[in-house]
């Protein structure tokens, strides 16, 4: 885990700007051939980058895109000026002359803002002066309070923007003492902010965070979903700033052309981390150029493997944490390793590299198409499942997909359908319910009677999940019961040896309102009963999982599948094993030997389906609180 962190190859940049080569199909803002700025965690240093709508604001043909490039920069200046809510004619003073700083003093001029800088770096404040013929002064030149104060006619400055990236508190204190009575102090830079109180207290001074590029900033709705703010309630998002910029650059009221120091191909790039870091030359904004004449590809071959096919040729959809961590070193040896798709060409390229994948993709039906591959593993967020799955059943291919197999009943139904209405020999489906193949869950499974019924209780101490994870995201996620707990579900199943004909449940919901925390009561047809406690309102001094049978006289229990207590009436034994094993390489191997040698399925898709349809009802008779009778 540590090594996938630091091996890893990171994306770099925030802000650029291009031609529009595609749009989604709900996307109605854009279309191909537009010019657009681009921003956030999409918008990075690549020749294709796939960037939210919410982030992308249409530029005029007529600005160079080197200009625009800077945008999203711009955006982060502009937002800062917005907190001081400054008016025609007002002072204002910025502390740290920077590529953002020089920014800020630009909008703050084409604005009709009286602007003065201020930087600890002679170097930097020469540039204001001499270049871009800016009033400024060195930070610890002798008189400088005195000069903003006669520049200001004794009141001091209006505002205060600290564009400045230090560890020292000195941009703030001496904001305090340049501000004028009842004036603001906003911080766009990295400083701290133990500053002195004496300034603020007695001038009752107002200092206010700016929060990057605006409104909407670390929102995943607006950010991701594409879920604007309305106008009349937020009139300026992280959007609308990019547009302001974008359309100060049409009119020719700002340039940044001045603000480019250096230009620099893709190739060359290393090229301008060495001059940043070096510090050796002067330089400003560093642009990178892209050769947009290179053909585009979605396909990228790493290693020629053709000789290498198998009895399980795979294709694998996704590559996140849990892929790289758990399933991928166990899926490389049962199967020959044919082709990754993921959504970003940075994990895509690192991750083929290290498993040595024959080729790599960021689009995911050409890896279904592909007629070498005959056994899909699907490992993409919970929201991809149930459309890949449909298309990799169309396309005749075995499938092991994480759980769950579906977000809903309609797609689940759906899937189902689809199965049974393929011919025999129908392909091998399989969810990753890896519990039931679990040592401890095996050794159970010997001392069950199964012509006693069983008294089942699981308990999970799930711990919590921050509100804002995707998990909790009905959309993308689907909510912790559908998402995890559908694993205890499937596996009181198994223990059970039978199907569900009655649910119950009821929850309780936390600070955040998230109601991850449940217990839940089936009924089996052989007479079986189960709790399952699915709760996040734990911690982790007391045992993750735990998992008790009461089958006759028999009382068996599984602490963390680390290991099996035995209760009978005569005695009383523990197995251990060497380490925990929740059942995820004998899992695997047991898909793809069914494979290799034409045997059933390891996991009647019936029983998959059934488990799913028991998931989606818990939160039905959660919902509308209930008891469901099957």
């Amino acid at each position: 885990i540590v090594m996938n962190k630091l091996e890893a190859l990171s994306p770099l940049g925030y802000s650029c700007a291009g031609e529009v080569m595609a749009v989604a199909p709900d996307v109605y803002e854009f279309s191909v051939g537009d010019h657009v700025a681009c921003g956030g965690n999409s918008a990075i240093h690549a020749d294709i980058v796939a960037v939210p709508k919410n982030l992308c604001a249409r530029v005029d043909p007529s600005v160079d895109l080197k200009e625009a490039a800077f945008t999203t920069i711009a955006s982060i200046a502009l937002q800062g000026i917005r907190q001081a809510d400054l008016q025609l004619g007002a002072h204002c003073t910025v502390i740290g002359l920077g590529l953002i700083g020089l920014v800020t003093m630009k909008l703050l001029e084409a604005s009709g803002v009286r602007v003065f800088g201020t930087d600890i770096e002679p170097g930097a404040v020469r540039r204001a002066t001499e270049n871009f013929g800016f009033a400024a002064t060195e930070r610890n030149k002798a008189g400088i309070e005195e000069q903003i104060l006669i520049s200001t006619g004794g009141h001091g400055s209006d505002a205060v923007i600290i564009t400045a990236a230090t560890t020292s508190t000195d941009p703030v204190d001496f904001a305090g003492e340049i501000c004028r009575q009842k004036g603001k102090v906003i911080i766009v830079g990295a400083v701290p902010t133990g500053f002195d109180r004496k300034n603020y207290y007695r001038k009752e001074l107002d200092l206010r965070m700016s929060c990057s590029y605006g409104p909407g900033r670390y929102d995943d709705g607006y950010e991701e979903k594409g879920i604007d703010y309305p106008v009349g309630y937020v009139r300026w998002t992280e959007q609308r700033n990019m547009q302001t910029i974008a359309g100060l650059l049409a009119e020719k009221k700002i340039n940044f052309s001045d603000l480019i120091s250096h230009v620099f191909t893709l190739e060359n790039a290393p090229e301008a981390y060495e001059l940043i870091l070096n510090k050796n030359e002067p330089r400003l904004g560093l642009v990178l150029e892209y050769d947009r004449k290179d053909p585009i590809e979605r396909k990228i071959v790493l290693a020629d493997k053709t000789g290498e096919a198998s009895a399980v040729n795979a294709g694998i959809l996704g590559a996140g944490s849990y892929a790289q961590n758990i399933l991928l070193p166990l899926i490389r040896g049962q199967a020959n390793l044919v082709a990754l798709a993921t959504l970003t060409g940075n994990s895509a390229l690192y991750t083929g590299r290290k498993y040595n994948f024959r080729y790599i993709s960021t689009d995911s039906q050409q890896v279904i198409d592909d007629p070498e591959i005959n056994t899909l593993f699907i490992l993409t967020r919970h929201n991809f499942h149930a459309s890949q799955v449909l298309a990799g059943l169309k396309a005749g291919k075995h499938i092991f997909v994480e759980k769950p197999l579906a977000l809903n009943r309609a797609e689940l139904e759906e899937i189902g359908s689809v199965y049974q209405n393929i011919s025999d020999p129908k392909p091998l489906v399989m969810t990753g319910f890896n519990r039931r193949f679990s040592p401890a869950v095996t050794e159970v499974k010997k001392h069950i009677n199964a012509e006693i019924p069983s008294s089942i209780h699981i308990r999970v101490n799930a711990g919590n999940l921050p509100p804002d994870h995707w998990v909790h995201d009905p959309q993308t996620g689907g909510g912790r019961i559908i998402g995890e707990a559908c694993h205890f579900i499937d596996l009181a199943i198994f223990l059970a040896g039978s199907y569900v004909c009655q649910i119950s449940a009821v929850d309780m919901a936390d600070a955040n309102q998230q109601r991850d925390t449940l217990s839940i009561s089936l009924k089996f047809n052989n007479g079986s009963i189960a709790t399952i406690d699915y709760f996040s309102n734990g911690n982790k001094n007391l045992p993750k999982e735990f998992v008790e049978v009461f089958n006759g006289q028999t009382i068996l229990q599984i602490t963390d599948f680390r290991s099996v207590e035995i209760i009978t009436n005569t005695r009383k034994r523990k197995v251990k094993f060497r380490k925990q094993d929740k059942g995820h390489g004998t899992e695997i191997k047991a898909f793809t030997t069914a494979i290799s040698k034409g045997l059933a399925s390891p996991v009647p898709f019936n029983e998959i389906l059934h488990s799913m349809r028991v998931t989606f009802m818990i939160v039905e008779v959660i919902q509308e609180n209930r008891v469901i009778k099957l």
